[in-house]
């Protein structure tokens, strides 16, 4: 009796103990947006000013690695490619290398820490580079080169991959560079666009130097791509190094987003690329204010009036010049009601006057 009665005493408890939780359970009226976050751009300039430390074992510890810049050389050359991993940012790391130690070769950068990326724009911009790497060198007849000769952006995928692979040069040791900075960056994530960057890796003419930063990366490749597509040599080479640049496309989760910070970011940007592709930029940012009207400036408009700035030389030079915008989202192309397609830059009035103020100064 002593045990049914402390069995019933127990249930009771338990029991009255969850009905306590049901009939006190409120409904928080509280909502995320009622968070009061901070502003992104100050939040940017609060992390911009603080101190790095260790500067002096940081850059002692990255003029190490330039003792092994002969070695990657000499692995790159005997068909191998480079995956470097650790903590901090590599990008500064690998372009060092790349202008140093790669001068001689041309070298093709993919920046993996975008949010998109083409991969068919990439491989016709390598086509072209390895098309001028024959035509200059005369390592093929002239009527293989007649025959070869064509626009490459009409090509497919196995096309442009069978020419970077069976092109093959008199001498063994020609090839392209494909510098990958974050292979495992969000727009280069999934498994189709890994597929390709192995199929392109394992092209007969081109290397592969990639950085990784994430600890899962590898769970990209199966067992044929990384012994035999990418063929990685790997390399542990910490660097301690803030990720400044990857930084600025993910927005900063404690910050709300506005005018101000979307120019500053652009600027930031434009500041990465070369002096004629911004002098292009703003050719279109100062049509875009000056016709505010219109729905954008028609790639014929741009091309004449950067060809007579001498700022592009074909309207090849401009297309790769767009792709880079296109692909940091600056630039984006829509059709205008009379058919024809334009090109317009995705901020407003006043975040184009910020930006053209920003790269101006």
């Amino acid at each position: 009796m002593d045990i049914n009665n402390g069995d019933e005493e127990e249930f009771e408890f338990s029991r009255n103990y969850f009905l306590a939780k049901e009939s006190s359970g409120k409904k928080s009226t509280r909502k995320i947006s009622d968070i009061d976050l901070v502003d992104e751009q100050e939040l940017r300039a609060a992390l911009a000013n603080i101190e790095p430390k260790h500067e002096k074992e940081t850059i002692a510890l990255l003029n190490s690695y330039k003792k092994l810049y002969p070695r990657w050389v000499f692995e790159l050359r005997c068909g191998f490619g480079l995956l470097m991993y650790g903590f901090g940012s590599k990008k500064a790391l690998i372009e060092s290398f790349a202008s140093t130690a790669l001068a001689e070769y041309p070298v093709v950068v993919i920046n993996g820490y975008l949010q998109s990326i083409n991969l068919k724009q990439v491989m016709i911009a390598l086509a072209e580079v390895w098309w001028d790497q024959l035509k200059t060198r005369q390592r093929t007849s002239s009527r293989n080169l007649q025959k070869v000769q064509q626009p490459f952006n009409s090509r497919s995928v196995d096309d442009l991959l069978a020419f970077l692979d069976k092109s093959e040069a008199e001498e063994n040791d020609s090839f392209i560079c494909v510098v990958i900075h974050n292979i495992d960056g969000p727009g280069l994530r999934d498994s189709e666009s890994q597929q390709y960057l192995a199929r392109i890796a394992s092209c007969s003419n081109i290397r592969t130097i990639a950085t990784v930063d994430h600890v899962n990366a590898p769970l990209l490749w199966d067992k044929k791509m990384v012994h035999t597509q990418f063929n990685w040599y790997w390399y542990h080479v910490p660097t301690y190094a803030p990720y400044k640049v990857e930084g600025i496309f993910f927005p900063l989760i404690l910050a709300h987003s506005n005018t101000s910070q979307s120019a500053k970011t652009a600027a930031i940007v434009l500041q990465s690329l070369t002096p004629n592709a911004q002098s292009v930029f703003k050719i279109l940012a100062e049509y875009q204010r000056s016709h505010p009207e219109e729905e954008g400036m028609p790639f014929d408009n741009l091309y004449t009036i950067s060809r007579e700035r001498f700022l592009v030389s074909s309207q090849v030079t401009l297309n790769s010049h767009l792709t880079e915008f296109k692909d940091h989202e600056l630039v984006k192309t829509r059709r205008r009601s009379d058919g024809q397609d334009c090109l317009y830059i995705p901020l407003t009035n006043d975040s184009l006057e910020k930006l053209l103020s920003e790269i101006n100064q």
